[in-house]
């Protein structure tokens, strides 16, 4: 690990490059009607902006804006066709070779967007999809004008635009893959066993996926995505208003896991072997105690936040890999894993973020009665918010454990056994000029605000 390692990510907003698109899709929707009319039902039902959904715009090659691109920081790829930003979160700019703009926007199935459409359009004709169930990528257009189209694109570790040649059997598997993810046991005496059988799987399913490190991943975080969910009310709420419209989880951010002092760096293997990539790490002081490393997998849109109890001495050392020794005293983060378990494992993640319109969201779920807690972030650029943590109960043992340990009073193992302890939440995120990076003093702030053994909280 570069003595660097805690600056050698830095991110900035982009301004220049969210005026382009933004200017470009503003112009696209006034050409759409059918746009404009998603954005509205986006906005008001589900508390988003159609602008995060969009996967990529396809410009014609006559008004393809490169210099501006350019400038914008935008690069075109090897072909010289398809332009990304990598200092920012952006859509892919495409030069097309057809007179009309294209939208795709990302949604987790196009058959359940199609299924909705179709309630919302009953005399409009079916769209077909390109791409068969199941496969890495499937798209659709759902409405044509004359220099406007706006398509769906559903994807599964697929960052092509050009539909790959996935055989029955290929899609089999991978159906058979997701649901060894969404079945596997968690619970283990042991930790280390749970690791075992975790690699098992996934070793397995890079085997009948011809180590299709992306499409493995991608199932298996949708895997995690269902299995929190199932524990989070929020998100039972919140996924019902998207799938309303059709459009799943494709909004996500990113994915929070918390770990044991011990566990830490099995964790990063699992998410290594997954094809992610350590990305920037955060340290949020030694009065607060815990740390963070980012991680990326750019193929499969997956983003990790993994948090572990952290002292200043270990921050030098890579302690992604190297080990973490077991320490007495739990910070919030250990505590959370002492009481609930590994993320990877019994828990579960402990949040999920997702682009949201952040006051919109905030208004539209407290009139569904989920309170969102005070913003952790509130900056011109990035705004972040938990609502109201689950609250799980705790398995006396462990109560029992960290009693016996002297890591809690028993005032607060009766507080536990009796009113449960914080487990999980959903997290209302709107990041503008695309700003890719996180807030450390806010994501300290809150950190220290759902400690467990915090009265109230």
């Amino acid at each position: 690990m570069p003595a660097d390692a805690l600056t050698a990510f830095h991110w900035t907003p982009q301004p220049d490059a969210e005026k382009l698109v933004a200017a470009i899709l503003r112009a696209f929707i006034a050409r759409c009607s059918a746009a404009t009319e998603l954005e509205m039902q986006m906005r008001d039902q589900t508390g988003t902006r159609l602008a995060d959904w969009v996967d990529s715009i396809h410009v014609p090659a006559s008004a393809f804006p490169r210099e501006n691109a350019a400038a914008a920081g935008f690069k075109a790829d090897s072909t010289g066709r398809v332009w990304v930003h990598a200092g920012g979160v952006f859509p892919s700019l495409v030069i097309a070779n057809a007179p009309a703009t294209k939208v795709w926007l990302k949604v987790e199935s196009a058959a359940d967007f199609l299924a909705a459409w179709a309630i919302a359009h009953p005399a409009a004709p079916s769209p077909m999809i390109n791409g068969h169930p199941g496969s890495r990528l499937r798209t659709a257009c759902v409405a044509r004008q004359e220099q406007a189209q706006l398509w769906i694109v559903e994807r599964h570790g697929c960052r092509s635009f050009a539909l790959p040649d996935d055989k029955p059997a290929r899609i089999l598997a991978a159906a058979e893959c997701w649901e060894s993810f969404a079945r596997r046991r968690r619970a283990f005496g042991d930790d280390s066993q749970g690791f075992s059988e975790l690699h098992r799987l996934i070793d397995s399913a890079l085997g009948r996926l011809d180590m299709d490190v992306d499409w493995t991943a991608d199932l298996f975080f949708a895997s995690e995505r269902a299995y929190w969910q199932r524990r989070n009310q929020a998100a039972q709420i919140q996924k019902h208003r998207q799938d309303r419209l059709g459009l799943g989880w494709a909004n996500h951010d990113h994915h929070t896991y918390r770990s044991s002092r011990q566990q830490f760096a099995a964790l990063i293997g699992v998410f290594e072997k997954l094809g992610c990539q350590c990305r920037e790490r955060f340290y949020a002081g030694s009065e607060a105690g815990w740390g963070a490393q980012v991680l990326e997998q750019p193929r499969a849109g997956i983003v990790i936040f993994a948090d572990v109890d952290l002292s200043p001495d270990e921050l030098a050392g890579d302690f992604a890999h190297d080990g973490l020794s077991d320490r007495r005293q739990l910070g919030t983060v250990g505590l959370w894993c002492a009481l609930h378990g590994q993320a990877i494992l019994q828990a579960g993640m402990h949040h999920l973020e997702c682009q949201f319109d952040f006051d919109s969201l905030k208004k539209q779920l407290e009139r569904e009665g989920l309170k969102v807690m005070k913003p952790f972030t509130d900056l011109q650029y990035l705004k972040q918010a938990f609502t109201e943590g689950e609250i799980w109960p705790v398995d006396p043992l462990r109560v029992q454990r960290l009693l016996d340990a002297g890591t809690i009073t028993a005032p607060q193992a009766a507080q536990f056994l009796d009113q449960g302890a914080l487990g999980s939440h959903l997290e209302n995120l709107q990041r503008d000029q695309g700003f890719k990076g996180f807030n450390q003093q806010g994501v300290s702030d809150i950190i220290a605000r759902t400690d467990p053994r915090r009265s109230g909280a």
